[in-house]
């Protein structure tokens, strides 16, 4: 995933709200330094802090991430397993966005 094209979406969704990086922040109740790392490209946020910072946003995962992750989907999927052990409820919100993004295409 292209890190500062991430940082850069979430950079103007957060402009085009009239957020400052300090309002967004504690709205998503993370340090807004997390947050400036994020936008510049340094970080990539969490499960949890990525659905947050969308529904902060007001933007669905789908304006953020079309075309960052390379693979097929099923390698995507599967990428997501193998690196990690979601829990039950990051299953449930993962599937709860792919939801989301499967209807807005």
């Amino acid at each position: 995933m292209d890190k500062k094209l991430f940082g850069t979406r979430i950079n103007k969704a957060r402009k085009d709200r009239g957020l400052t990086a300090e309002k967004l922040a504690e709205a998503c109740n993370i340090n807004s330094t997390y947050l400036r790392q994020i936008e510049d490209g340094k970080k990539l946020p969490s499960l949890p802090v990525f659905a947050t910072l969308c529904r902060e946003l007001r933007v669905s995962p789908n304006y953020i991430l079309p075309d960052l992750v390379e693979g097929t989907e099923a390698e995507k999927i599967q990428k997501i397993f193998s690196e990690s052990d979601p829990t039950p409820s990051q299953i449930e919100m993962l599937a709860e966005m792919a939801g989301v993004i499967l209807k807005e295409r």
